[in-house]
């Protein structure tokens, strides 16, 4: 199975976690990473940012997976892309020493369906909590979240109101959802379109500190 590209950005001194940053589709590492010091100004996290497997053709950035309706990926390209992202996952986790329970999973749109993949996927470890903005939990044939394994489990779900590629309406089935199977899910709901709102932005700092 082939490796996926990643860039690291350390702590300063001994890491009080980590943050897996998963990106976008049609963007790279490079898209997330910034985020990374708006999120994490004093540095106190170990900062991991992988590439997407896929290079379709014509595409400027690389992609977690293909679909021709949002929410429903394909299975073959999901599930390629979700066992090689949990495979950097384990990796990370052992090379670091920072276990899986310290780890916060984030991501945007796609990147954002690859966090809840591995965060609630059947059999992965817990993290210490998943960060989304403006994506959804994906329907596929071959996965299904664990909830029941992840009561308590600390979430922050971010979404623009006037999001015209990803529609509120998934941020919100995603959040009933995750509180109906007893989560500790934080809904918060944007005037923005398909970005990252600046608001959004500062709720994620909030929620960082008090998860990690």
């Amino acid at each position: 199975m082939p490796e996926l590209t990643y860039v690291q950005r350390p702590a300063r001194g001994e890491a009080d976690g980590l943050l897996i940053l998963h990106h976008g589709g049609g963007a790279d590492e490079s898209d997330v990473l910034g985020l990374a010091s708006v999120l994490d100004r004093a540095h106190r996290m170990h900062v991991v940012a992988p590439r997407a497997p896929l290079k379709l053709d014509g595409a400027d950035g690389y992609d977690w997976y293909t679909g021709a309706e949002v929410g429903y990926p394909d299975a073959d390209t999901f599930l390629a892309g979700y066992a090689e992202l949990c495979e950097l996952h384990d990796t990370t986790w052992r090379e670091t020493g920072i276990p899986a329970a310290r780890t916060v999973l984030a991501g945007f749109a796609a990147g954002s369906v690859m966090s809840y993949a591995t965060g609630l996927g059947p059999g992965r470890p817990r993290p210490a909590g998943i960060l989304v903005f403006s994506g959804f939990i994906p329907t596929v044939d071959g996965w299904e979240p664990e909830l029941h394994t992840r009561d308590s489990l600390p979430v922050l779900i971010a979404h623009g109101r006037t999001d015209q590629e990803i529609g509120i309406e998934f941020a919100r089935r995603a959040s009933a959802t995750l509180t109906d199977a007893g989560l500790d899910v934080t809904m918060y709901e944007t005037g923005g379109s398909h970005t990252i709102d600046p608001t959004a932005k500062g709720k994620a700092i909030q929620w960082l500190g008090r998860v990690v």
